[in-house]
């Protein structure tokens, strides 16, 4: 697989992921959005349908890691070569830049509509709006937690995110390790329905470095009104957690399924 392959599969699957997965936050967020409040199962199967997508998109080119978390477990598999985990890694970050500006361009309207209701402004006018470290529509790039705990936080996205590497890793052992190949990125999405709905209420799952980390650098930097902070002091858990978690889960792998 040649260095530019990586780039362009990365990149562009990454920013597709990103698109439709930060898109369907902000269907649901945004005032004057046909879909607000359609709830928790629209983000999860949004998200799911949104790794669906890249995965296939990206697939056949550059294997569509499109998270830092899976390169990090395939490269310790020994699937990826470590010199190229850097590229794998800037690529996925640019992607999910590209994908958190196009959720903002596709959504400008919505963006502008909620920002400026006079409801939004009135709360941001209050102490406890401006001692806020999370924006009204921090929610759409990245990810919070409900109780803020450092420790439970870090272990729910180290947790969600073993699952999800080690279920890619071990996709096909049952297939005289052939892979599942199309069929592997339909089993992936469903996985991350699953972890959706079972382990992403405390903090949103993230289980991706760059998904959390690309979009939040976007919002800290759009000229949003109203938008409030990016919530750097909690920043590092969701980059942290992952990149442990899938470490963790190409160890797993070796030790129980190599």
């Amino acid at each position: 697989m040649s260095s530019s392959d990586i780039f362009i599969g990365e990149t562009i699957g990454t920013a597709v992921l990103i698109l439709l997965g930060g898109g369907v936050c902000a269907a649901v967020t945004l005032k004057r959005s046909k879909a607000q409040n359609a709830g928790w199962l629209a983000i999860t199967f949004g998200w799911g349908f949104a790794v669906l997508t890249a995965a296939y998109l990206a697939g056949g080119v550059s294997g569509a890691h499109l998270n830092p978390a899976v390169t990090i477990g395939l490269a310790i598999k020994g699937g990826t070569e470590w010199g190229d985990v850097p590229l794998y890694l800037a690529s996925q970050l640019l992607g999910a830049m590209i994908g958190a500006l196009l959720v903002w361009a596709t959504y400008l309207g919505q963006f502008q509509a909620h920002l400026t209701d006079p409801e939004l402004v009135e709360r941001s006018k209050s102490v406890e709006a401006r001692e806020s470290a999370a924006g009204p529509v921090l929610g759409i790039f990245s990810t919070g937690p409900e109780i803020r705990h450092t420790a439970q936080n870090l272990l729910t996205e180290v947790i969600a995110t073993v699952v999800l590497v080690l279920a890619i890793l071990t996709q096909g052992l049952n297939n005289e390790g052939k892979g599942l190949g199309v069929l592997g990125a339909l089993i992936t999405s469903l996985v991350v329905v699953g972890i959706g709905l079972s382990l992403g209420g405390p903090t949103g799952y993230a289980i991706n470095p760059v998904r959390d980390l690309g979009p939040r650098i976007v919002h800290a930097l759009l000229p949003l009104p109203n938008k409030g902070g990016s919530d750097w002091g909690y920043a590092w858990i969701p980059v942290v957690g992952p990149l442990i978690g899938g470490a963790i889960a190409g160890g797993i792998y070796e030790l129980a399924f190599a």
